[in-house]
């Protein structure tokens, strides 16, 4: 049997526990103990502490069979919650959230909106029935992807957020109205491959 990379938790079922807190890092194993005692915690995957060693011994390459457990647990959260992840219609969004064995405030990284693109935005905004909505979580997620796993600096997002706020007098994020939202998205989306590239 293969080594386990991967723990599901969510519907009253964990594979692991309060206690794999090396193998799950703090949240992951708190994650786990709540599910496995029924309290509400959308359903979700852990992948173990040890991956992240394999990841930078294999020259920063995930393994497949780590790869082929992610996909196996992504495809439980698709059967859970009805949705499908990249699918246009009715997206499944997943939100990414580092953690360690011990409580490290202000130092994890976290991605919110995983599965959102120029289509599967278009499903949120029907699906929800607000397109603004769909739209901010987009610019929230080129943002975070961009300065988490890309490396662009944080500011240079802000400067583009800030710079269109101001030019539209705009004070607070939830006064960003769809157009400006596309805007922003747009010149997120020029920012990354400039940055980047790509």
């Amino acid at each position: 049997m293969a080594k386990k990379y991967v723990y599901f938790f969510g519907a009253g079922k964990a594979e692991g526990n309060k206690d794999m807190k090396d193998i799950l890092g703090g949240k992951g194993a708190n994650l786990a103990e709540m599910a496995s005692i029924g309290l509400p915690v959308p359903p979700g995957f852990t992948i173990s502490t040890e991956v992240c060693s394999i990841f930078f011994k294999a020259g920063n390459k995930i393994p497949k069979e780590v790869e082929q457990q992610v996909m196996a647990n992504l495809k439980k959260l698709e059967k859970i919650s009805g949705q499908k992840f990249g699918e246009a219609d009715n997206p499944l969004l997943v939100s990414v959230r580092s953690g360690a064995k011990f409580s490290m405030p202000g130092m994890m990284d976290t991605i919110l909106n995983l599965g959102l693109n120029d289509k599967t935005v278009e499903g949120l905004a029907k699906k929800t029935g607000n397109r603004r909505f769909a739209l901010d979580c987009y610019r929230r997620l080129i943002h975070m992807f961009g300065d988490v796993v890309l490396g662009i600096p944080k500011k240079k997002f802000e400067e583009v957020l800030r710079s269109k706020k101001e030019s539209n007098h705009i004070q607070y994020d939830h006064e960003l109205t769809e157009n400006i939202l596309e805007e922003i998205i747009a010149e997120y989306k020029k920012l990354v491959a400039s940055e980047t590239g790509r």
